[in-house]
């Protein structure tokens, strides 16, 4: 039997040891790297995402349970809190529409809606008017606890609702806390920019949209508002007062009490033909009861001898009408103008006093429907102002002062600045008011008529625009004025706007600082 030799054998003694020895081989060396199949998103993207979670579920918190039910004097209210660019205030009052304050600057908005009238309450003021004289500080004292009551609210909701959706997105405790205290940081710094722009002033310019009827009575008297009402508790008591009346009528709206002190103005322009305007301005001269009408001119279209009987309505108006030629009209229809009964044309400078008003105007010297002859520009409109400015001073040096000058272009109008308090334009189809270098205010008014049968040209309807201008009935100075805004063709929209003028903005002299003397005009 041969032998195996003895190398082979000590060589077959290692093998039983080879597995181990390549484990342990293997086990000490470090493992490959792997790739990395899901990436971690950006700080930036987190962050992000954390804001929006916070600002939808604040929102969805302040919506679910951000609101409070407040007794204010007679009537229910319900306040809340919603987000805003612009922020403010907005009172509801349901039927008759809202009302809109310019009351702070923050990405959050009051909104108080009037839900209903207390009967019980109501009829307490009905059977004892000796109330109303404590109803101001009876309703400051209600705000003020329901101001409290929504800002302890508003708190839990924003946290509630950020964190609760903030747990459903994440589904972590601590992103769900973080996202609470984050929401509650927002409103606290917002409810902190709200106080730091507080206006209290902006009650005395409201925008109120809703029915037209009921404007005057919720907004107040200008002459009242600016001798009475200086402080936004005084004013939120009168509206409140107002609209128990409001809803106290049932059948038919309070009429607005005129201040026999005001002298009432309604600014019309630009009719166009538009019949629809008879009617409104009709409506608007009962419910302000206006004493006198200004028509800035461009009441007709072409200005033909067919066009005349469109003006016939303006004996029908119930006030006197003070009107200027316009571009669109001819003279055609100026002197049909001045058979009208009630009519007060006004041209080259010509005066009427009308309602303890001292008017003057002039016709613009251009007739741009007819085509033969080529129009003079701003060149000819303002040769024009400079021959009213001249009349205007001539009329100053006899002692018989304008106290508003009328003429259709702007361009115009402001040849007479320094001339006289108050200058009324239109033509331009869109409210304008300018305070010019002399110390003339120059008041353009937008389309009455909507821009007649041009309001269907265009993709949108043009607005139907028109103003009431308050006047002092002693100094003859303007006192405040409202825009009024109607939606065009198949709209039935409705806005006023309330401005002051700056000597009875609050804080403000009781009397103007003077104009500076006016540049010479140049010779017509």
């Amino acid at each position: 039997m041969a032998r195996v030799p003895a190398a082979v054998m000590k060589a077959i003694g290692h093998l039983p040891r080879a597995p181990r020895a390549l484990a342990r081989r293997y086990a000490t060396r470090r493992p490959l790297p792997t790739l990395e199949l899901v990436t971690h998103p950006h700080p930036w993207s987190r962050a992000l995402g954390l804001l929006t979670v916070v600002l939808l579920g604040a929102w969805l918190g302040l919506l679910i349970v951000g609101n409070v039910r407040v007794p204010v004097g007679p009537m229910n209210t319900t306040m809340t809190l919603r987000p805003s660019v612009t922020g403010g205030t907005k009172i509801n009052v349901s039927p008759l529409g809202a009302l809109q304050l310019d009351s702070h600057n923050a990405p959050v908005r009051l909104d108080v809606n009037v839900d209903q009238l207390d009967p019980e309450r109501a009829q307490a003021l009905v059977d004892h008017p000796e109330r109303l004289s404590g109803l101001q500080d009876e309703v400051t004292q209600d705000i003020a606890h329901g101001t409290r009551d929504l800002a302890l609210r508003s708190c839990v909701a924003v946290v509630t609702g950020a964190a609760a959706l903030g747990l459903a997105v994440y589904r972590r405790p601590r992103r769900a806390l973080a996202a609470g205290g984050l929401a509650l940081t927002l409103l606290a710094a917002s409810g902190g920019t709200a106080y730091a722009t507080w206006n209290p002033e902006s009650v005395l310019e409201p925008k109120f949209s809703g029915l037209l009827s009921s404007a005057p009575s919720l907004v107040g008297n200008a002459r009242s508002i600016v001798t009475e009402f200086d402080v936004y508790q005084k004013e939120l008591a009168r509206l409140v007062t107002n609209v128990t009346k409001l809803y106290d009528a049932t059948s038919t709206l309070p009429a607005y009490a005129p201040d026999p002190s005001t002298i009432r103005v309604l600014h019309v322009s630009d009719i166009h033909l538009n019949p629809a305007s008879w009617k409104i301005v009709a409506s608007l001269v009962d419910q302000y009861k206006i004493n006198v009408i200004v028509d800035s001119g461009d009441t007709m279209d072409h200005g033909t001898a067919a066009e005349n009987g469109f003006l016939d309505p303006i004996e029908d108006l119930g006030a006197p009408y003070v009107w200027v030629r316009g571009n669109h009209d001819s003279r055609i229809t100026q002197r049909y103008l001045e058979d009208l009964e009630n009519v007060h044309v006004l041209d080259d400078g010509k005066a009427a006093n009308v309602a303890g008003l001292r008017f003057a105007g002039i016709g613009d010297p251009q007739f741009t429907p007819d085509r033969s002859k080529v129009p003079g520009g701003d060149a000819a409109n303002e040769l024009a102002g400079a021959r009213l400015a001249t009349s205007l001073r001539d009329q100053k040096a006899a002692g018989t002062p304008v106290d508003v000058a009328v003429a259709h272009e702007p361009v115009a109008a402001r040849q007479t600045d320094g001339e006289v308090p108050l200058a009324l334009a239109g033509h331009i189809h869109h409210q304008e008011t300018e305070l010019l270098r002399y110390g003339t205010r120059l008041r353009i008014e937008g389309s009455t008529g909507g821009s007649g049968l041009r309001a269907v040209e265009g993709k949108h309807p043009d607005p139907i625009q028109t103003s009431v201008l308050y006047f002092d009935r002693a100094t003859h100075r303007l006192q405040a004025w409202d825009e009024i805004e109607l939606g065009g063709l198949g709209l039935t929209t409705a806005e006023v706007r309330r401005h002051l003028v700056e000597e009875n903005q609050p804080g403000a002299t009781d009397s103007p600082s003077p104009p500076l003397s006016p540049s010479p005009a140049p010779t017509p």
